[in-house]
């Protein structure tokens, strides 16, 4: 074989190689299902490519923070297994849980657009498979993207919508009222395990956090609900028996 058609072999090489990589990078992206649930839905296949070549993929395992409250993380995360609880430090230095993160959401958009450090922590409930899109691309869809742009804002005002029902419940229902809206969140955000107890396991501690009271309260209250029929305790887990009354007590 003579040298110029080694060449040419060459480079059908190096080009064979650069497609498949831009081509896997795209389908990696394009084809994700959990990006349909997000802002990135409004992308266009270009915007994808970019995003591909751009972002870093890694797994965070549980108990281990995404990041903390006070640091500049400089993009966005996109959750694409696992979930996590957002947490405030309150000034009695215990965790307050303000949220939960399940696969297909993105953390750090409304501190991207306003540029300041996160105000909550992220930490894995259970191990967790994260994308990590810096900080220029994102601004580069906002600007260039308008659906993109529209949805990241509708995101934003659902959250403030969320801590305004969230401060609302805190300030006029009860303890157990709390609780009984927060197991129904619990199991309508993210189903059952296959034997009927609620898939997201949380501590005694955990569900204290999210209802705002201390952990042996939580522990009481649950007790009384177990003996009423109302719940059903396996150690951790928790059986929902009575939606019904659940719903009531919560209203």
């Amino acid at each position: 074989m003579n040298q110029n058609a080694i060449s040419i072999l060459h480079y059908i090489c190096i080009f064979d190689i650069q497609f498949s990589i831009k081509f896997l990078a795209m389908s990696k992206c394009e084809q994700c299902i959990v990006r349909e649930f997000s802002s990135l839905k409004a992308l266009n296949k270009q915007e994808l490519l970019q995003m591909a070549h751009c972002k870093t993929s890694f797994t965070i395992k549980k108990g281990e923070p995404l990041f903390e409250e006070g640091e500049s993380i400089n993009g966005v995360f996109c959750v694409k297994g696992g979930i996590c609880k957002l947490t405030k430090l309150s000034a009695n230095g215990k965790d307050q849980i303000v949220k939960l993160i399940k696969s297909g959401e993105l953390l750090g958009q409304r501190s991207l657009i306003s540029e300041e450090p996160v105000n909550l922590s992220a930490v894995a409930l259970e191990d967790m498979e994260v994308c990590f899109i810096p900080k220029k691309e994102i601004l580069q869809f906002f600007s260039e993207n308008n659906q993109f742009s529209m949805n990241v804002m509708k995101t934003i005002c659902g959250d403030l919508k969320e801590s305004d029902d969230h401060m609302v419940s805190m300030a006029q229902k009860s303890v157990k009222e709390r609780l009984a809206e927060t197991l129904l969140y619990l199991e309508d955000t993210f189903g059952k395990a296959p034997d009927g107890s609620l898939q997201v396991q949380l501590t005694r501690e955990e569900l204290a956090g999210m209802i705002g009271t201390a952990t042996e309260s939580c522990i009481r209250l649950l007790s009384e609900l177990n003996k009423t029929g109302l719940v059903e305790l396996n150690g951790k887990r928790i059986h929902l028996k009575d939606r019904a009354k659940l719903k009531r007590m919560a209203e």
